[in-house]
């Protein structure tokens, strides 16, 4: 199963007293399928997962479903380090009607490759969906190898990985290695010409809360053979990437979607919101954007 060509790793919108946001929630579901989305994965980072209960999630998982109702996939993040709980959620995920699920890489207790291959492996066999893998060493301290992403790649619904090392080695030997309907997508926004161009399928984004047509502008013209076009594209685009990063995720996506009039609340603690400072190197990027 392909999940498109821009796949957002949406924003969990939360009300003034810091619980889920129902009605925003539909609201940016419906704004991100009318500005070039393919799909949407809920309780990601992005999703400020490690703030959310098994509970929140669950019905995150089932507001997404309910409203998207088909027109895009709905891939739930129920990927952690801890095996056991991740098959539970997995199971709970399925019966709410998801159509796949993201895996991160098992943080904190670093496990070998062997370990993780294991972990995913078991995740795996206890579910139909389709499993999109989720590399981020940044964040979990741990690198799922190109020879691991291999040996999975080879379990029938273990379809796709989201490669967040930022490394265009790593990606092309894995894409040299996998079968034709195994995708990768980056999951770095400021990576997605640069990934097109030896193979990857598409981007896991941040960056498309806020410039989903123009980032669907450029993968079409790409596609085209349009190259110097999505090229233009992609460096009048890098500032509102990088601007995105500025603090740590998602706390500049929730301010700027406030400021494109969807009100998605403040990120929770330990995040904290942006400071004047930030808010204006934001503010300045997306002026020069429009």
């Amino acid at each position: 199963m392909h999940f498109g060509h821009i796949v957002t790793a949406m924003v969990t919108p939360f009300t003034q007293k810091g619980l889920i946001d129902v009605e925003r929630t539909k609201e940016l579901i419906d704004y991100l399928i009318a500005h070039g989305s393919d799909a949407l994965v809920v309780a990601g980072t992005t999703g400020e997962s490690p703030t959310l209960s098994t509970d929140e999630k669950l019905e995150l998982f089932n507001v997404c479903v309910k409203h998207a109702n088909k027109r895009i996939p709905i891939i739930a993040g129920t990927g952690s380090n801890n095996t056991q709980a991740s098959i539970e959620l997995t199971k709970k995920a399925q019966d709410l009607g998801v159509d796949g699920i993201m895996l991160v890489a098992p943080y904190y207790n670093k496990p070998s490759q062997e370990g993780m291959y294991v972990h995913f492996k078991k995740i795996a066999e206890s579910t139909d969906l389709p499993i999109m893998l989720y590399n981020v060493p940044g964040r979990t301290g741990v690198q799922i190898e190109a020879e691991t992403t291999i040996a999975l790649s080879k379990i029938p619904n273990v379809v796709s990985v989201k490669e967040a090392s930022g490394d265009l080695e790593q990606m092309a030997a894995i894409l040299t290695a996998v079968d034709e309907n195994f995708t990768l997508y980056t999951g770095d926004d400021a990576n997605t010409l640069p990934a097109l161009a030896i193979g990857a399928h598409g981007v896991v984004s941040v960056a498309a809360h806020v410039i989903g047509s123009e980032m669907r502008e450029m993968i079409t013209n790409f596609k085209a053979g349009n190259v110097e076009k999505a090229a233009k594209s992609h460096r009048l685009l890098l500032p509102v990437m990088k601007a995105m990063f500025l603090a740590p995720n998602p706390t500049c996506v929730k301010y700027a979607l406030s400021l494109q009039g969807l009100e998605v609340g403040d990120v929770r603690l330990p995040l904290i919101p942006l400071n004047h400072g930030q808010m204006s190197e934001v503010n300045k990027v997306l002026k020069r954007k429009s």
